[in-house]
């Protein structure tokens, strides 16, 4: 867990009605950096639906369908066929698109940071160290999103 995300998060109020945009932004932010970690084409669609809804280029019924069926993937995912840490990577990920699609901004970003840890070998999850870098970034996309979006 990302203990300074979580406290930023509660600072900013980011579960508050008024900052879906910031959650599914932020979301995005989280997805597009493991989005290669992805096998399903459809949660990959999934990452492309979002990132439309958060341009303004489509509505909350793709966004909502979507949600749907990134979800059932996420919950159906086999893994790959991968004798490495991957299949837990593309599992993980699959996970953040469906809690980023969902609004659910901190799940996705702990999904994508077990991902991208994952994704080196199984054995980096259990080092905390291995996560400080992504949950560094996580922190200051986070902040970065809020300060644009009360700039505007």
């Amino acid at each position: 867990m990302n203990q300074e995300l979580s406290l930023l998060a509660a600072e900013l109020g980011i579960d508050a009605q008024q900052h879906e945009p910031l959650r599914l932004a932020f979301g995005l932010a989280c997805v597009r950096r493991i989005q290669h970690l992805l096998e399903d084409p459809r949660a990959i669609d999934g990452v492309s639906v979002l990132a439309a809804f958060v341009e303004g280029r489509s509505d909350r019924a793709a966004l909502v369908q979507a949600t749907q069926e990134t979800a059932a993937v996420a919950n159906s995912h086999r893994g790959s066929s991968s004798i490495d840490g991957s299949a837990h990577a593309a599992v993980s990920a699959t996970y953040a698109v469906a809690k980023a699609l969902a609004g659910r901004a901190l799940e996705a970003a702990g999904y994508a940071a077990y991902a991208s840890v994952y994704a080196y070998g199984g054995y980096a999850v259990n080092d905390p160290s291995a996560f400080e870098a992504e949950h560094t970034w996580q922190v200051q996309t986070l902040r970065e999103l809020a300060h644009a979006r009360t700039s505007d």
